[in-house]
């Protein structure tokens, strides 16, 4: 069995952000990529539900990476019938071969620009989040701590 790794860039907003979304309760979020990927970083929480997830992909990102994934097996498997077509000696049975429709690959954007910073002092880390979430209190994406939003 062959695998493939495929490398999706995800772009992040002029602050250094990048758009994120609970699985969960569907809320945006945006937390920068060294601070997702630092080594105290075991485990990221929902700043809108405080529910923690192990994906935090938009549906953006994850229709992507179905598109490209459907376009490789196509094009791996027209490959493979073309190949049979060209080694085809048999004057009795033909193969005709369509070449594949592949389906639009939408580049990822940084998207929503209505959240705001929130600095949560347990972890010194930061994260853009609903300003309303903002206000009325939120989760620390990094520790799980409610932040009752009088900082």
């Amino acid at each position: 069995m062959t695998h493939l790794n495929i490398e999706i860039s995800i772009p992040s907003d002029k602050d250094g952000f990048c758009l994120l979304q609970c699985p969960l309760c569907s809320g945006f979020f945006k937390l920068k990529p060294q601070d997702v990927e630092a080594e105290d970083v075991i485990q990221i929480w929902c700043p809108n539900c405080g529910i923690k997830s192990d994906n935090y992909l938009t549906e953006d990102v994850i229709e992507l990476a179905l598109n490209i994934g459907e376009n490789m097996i196509d094009d791996a498997l027209f490959d493979s019938f073309n190949k049979v077509k060209k080694s085809n000696h048999n004057k009795n049975v033909s193969v005709k071969v369509k070449e594949p429709s592949h389906k639009h690959e939408n580049p990822i954007v940084a998207g929503i620009e209505l959240l705001d910073i929130q600095k949560y002092k347990c972890c010194q880390r930061e994260a853009k989040i609903k300003p309303i979430v903002k206000l009325i209190g939120s989760y620390c994406p990094f520790c799980g701590v409610n932040d009752d939003g009088n900082h």
